[in-house]
């Protein structure tokens, strides 16, 4: 059974060593944009998946902090610049970095952030440092892959469904597998189940994005926390709207197309009537099912771990099932 008193004293742990990292420096104008998104919070999913990992097999998490939190600093790098490329005005609710200050300013400490990365991460054993730094340079790059392909997508008509679940495992998903393959590495595991818990992490990666795409269209407003249906209006090409010029025909193509073709729809309208055509084509349980399968795929990996510490296997189990069965 999940020991949810241990699971709230390593979140608490992982927040208090985030916040007093050394992110501060000259130029203030430089670092206190840093400091402020790291300072707005989130679920810190990543670096946690890192503890818990590590926590199958050595009970002294303490020891891997500084590099765990090394990926949340990059998570928010990477926030920080695709704010400024979708031109995205609030963050977690507050106001964006390069909304707050500029653009510029936005580019130069996300930049900074991406260094600072990799000076926490430093801090591994030596014997692993090496091995450490090559798998999150190869992570690293990848999620810049994935970003761009994303831009990509927003100047084609019609984006396959292989294409655009090769994206979301670049842009999304190999940061959570790294998060669970640094942790199990750092804390001496096989080579074989830091793969499983690599393959674990990109698996669940694909399923939690393909749940915020579903969660986007058929969300509850008041669960949700932010507009329903938001990716509908933005023609955003998620994998409901891939599916969904997939399988139109006739009328219903010609009807998507028209939404997707509107100047300055009237949004409720556009939303209903979108959603009602994905309702016709089942695109919600086309969704449920791929996502069911990466989620499954992912769990049955865990199966073939060889860890030391099994109730910790528990927690990470819970944790993540938890988080695909989210409703915000």
């Amino acid at each position: 059974m999940i020991n949810e008193k241990q699971l709230e004293e390593i979140k608490a742990s992982l927040e208090a060593h985030i916040l007093q990292l050394e992110l501060k420096g000259q130029p203030p104008e430089l670092y206190d944009p840093i400091d402020y998104l790291m300072r707005l919070g989130g679920k810190r999913i990543r670096p946690l998946l890192a503890l818990l990992s590590y926590g199958l097999y050595k009970e002294d998490y303490q020891r891997i902090l500084t590099p765990a939190s090394a990926i949340e600093v990059f998570h928010n790098f990477t926030l920080m610049h695709d704010d400024i490329m979708d031109k995205a005005p609030l963050r977690r609710g507050m106001a964006t970095v390069h909304e707050k200050w500029n653009a510029n300013t936005a580019i130069l400490s996300g930049d900074v952030m991406l260094v600072k990365a990799y000076e926490l991460l430093m801090d591994v054993s030596p014997e692993y440092l090496r091995q450490s730094l090559a798998l999150f340079s190869k992570t690293a790059a990848e999620v810049c892959e994935g970003q761009q392909l994303d831009m990509n997508f927003e100047r084609v008509a019609l984006v396959s469904e292989s294409d655009y679940l090769n994206m979301i495992r670049l842009k999304t998903a190999v940061l959570i597998g790294f998060s669970l393959q640094l942790g199990a590495l750092l804390a001496g595991a096989s080579k074989e189940d830091v793969q499983h818990l690599y393959d674990f992490g990109v698996n669940i990666g694909l399923g939690f994005q393909l749940k915020d795409d579903l969660l986007d269209v058929y969300a509850d407003q008041e669960k949700f926390g932010k507009q329903v249906g938001g990716d509908i209006l933005a023609n955003k090409k998620t994998y409901l709207l891939i599916k969904a010029q997939e399988l139109a025909r006739d009328e219903d193509k010609i009807e998507l197309e028209k939404w997707l073709q509107a100047s300055a729809p009237d949004p409720d309208e556009k939303v209903r009537a979108v959603t009602a055509l994905y309702d016709r084509l089942k695109i919600r349980e086309h969704t449920l099912n791929i996502t069911t399968d990466f989620f499954e795929k992912g769990f049955s990996q865990l199966s073939s771990l060889k860890v030391q510490r099994p109730e910790g296997l528990q927690v990470l189990w819970n944790l993540t099932r938890n988080l695909a069965n989210r409703e915000k």
